[in-house]
């Protein structure tokens, strides 16, 4: 346990290695050692910290699954939860793919926990597996087209009692056909939305059509959306049109066009609070790391600080990595509430 006292805290300071992971625990004083529970040597009780060595054999044999539910937030009463993967593209070598994982992340930004998707296989095998440990009755999952499968909608309002709102794309061909063709013209719920981030200008325009009765083939579901998004680049004045539909168990009672664009929007979370910044902040993409499990524990002991600076209050967690590390022996065993 001090081991991974000592790697969660080194990485808010901005660690980003098994080396610099070491290299913190090496310069940390008596004190900062006694509160992590390092072993003691002598009849001095001299603290000893652990070295690089004990480090990187350490977390690269912890499980995985367990460490990621150990330092995961709690989904229990969110409002959404996205679910999508990425790879760590600097833990390839050799014949050894890259490590994909796996994510659950909360609408506020908060990881819940993630899984290594197995080699010759992909994500849509690992769906029901993150999702089983956790109480998500009343949540609201969303997922990209990938995703969009019959046999997650029923896992999730059968074994869950938790609702859905996926995807459509042409991957799913025959369901995507019979949501082109519904009656959109008699749609009369309507929302508009326009954001301009990123160096784009972005109008969405929801519709959204109860389906009982029309024929579509999906388990459970009772509402389409129907999403057209109109971009124009600011820098070249370039423009694009893009049609999505979100199919959702929610009735129009409990999701009107705002509600589900706002679901819809949520899915970006996981992009744009959890997988951009491990890739800015922590450089995790040129991240060597490669041997058993240590591409994946590396990868939650990043997201555990995330949810850590963000359940603080820190809107950038660059800012707030630089805070720790500017008492570096304190600041985070106060954040994580050490004695």
């Amino acid at each position: 346990m001090s081991v991974l006292l000592v790697a969660c805290s080194a990485v808010l300071t901005g660690a980003r290695s098994f080396a610099a992971i070491g290299q913190w625990a090496k310069s940390a004083p008596q004190d900062t050692l006694a509160r992590l529970g390092t072993r003691t040597t002598t009849v001095f009780n001299v603290r000893i910290a652990p070295s690089t060595a004990t480090i990187r054999r350490v977390l690269g044999a912890a499980c995985p699954g367990g460490l990621a539910d150990l330092l995961g937030h709690d989904p229990a009463g969110a409002d959404t939860l996205a679910v999508d993967g990425k790879s760590a593209r600097g833990s390839r070598h050799g014949d050894t793919p890259a490590a994909h994982l796996l994510a659950a992340v909360t609408g506020t930004g908060l990881t819940v926990t993630q899984l290594r998707v197995p080699g010759k296989t992909n994500e849509i095998t690992c769906f029901d597996a993150l999702l089983k440990p956790y109480d998500l009755s009343g949540v609201t999952v969303t997922a990209d087209a990938l995703h969009c499968q019959r046999e997650h909608a029923r896992f999730l309002v059968e074994q869950k009692k938790a609702h859905y709102a996926f995807t459509v794309k042409r991957n799913q061909k025959n369901l995507h056909r019979q949501l082109a063709a519904l009656p959109w013209d008699k749609a009369s719920a309507k929302f508009y939305d326009r954001t301009d981030a990123h160096g784009r200008l972005e109008t969405r325009v929801v519709q959204a059509l109860t389906i009982t009765g029309l024929g579509v083939d999906f388990p459970h579901a009772t509402q389409v959306a129907k999403i057209v998004r109109h971009r124009t680049q600011r820098r070249t004045g370039k423009r694009s049109r893009e049609t999505v539909y979100v199919i959702t168990d929610l009735t129009s009672r409990q999701a009107s066009p705002e509600r589900i664009a706002k679901i819809v929007r949520s899915q970006w979370t996981i992009e744009n609070r959890l997988h951009f910044v491990r890739d800015t902040t922590f450089a995790e993409d040129a991240s060597k790391i490669r041997t058993g499990h240590g591409p994946d524990n590396m990868a939650t002991l990043r997201s555990f600080a995330i949810n850590q600076l963000r359940a603080a209050g820190h809107a950038y967690i660059a800012a707030g990595l630089r805070e720790m590390s500017y008492d570096s022996f304190r600041r985070p065993l106060n954040l994580l509430d050490l004695p």
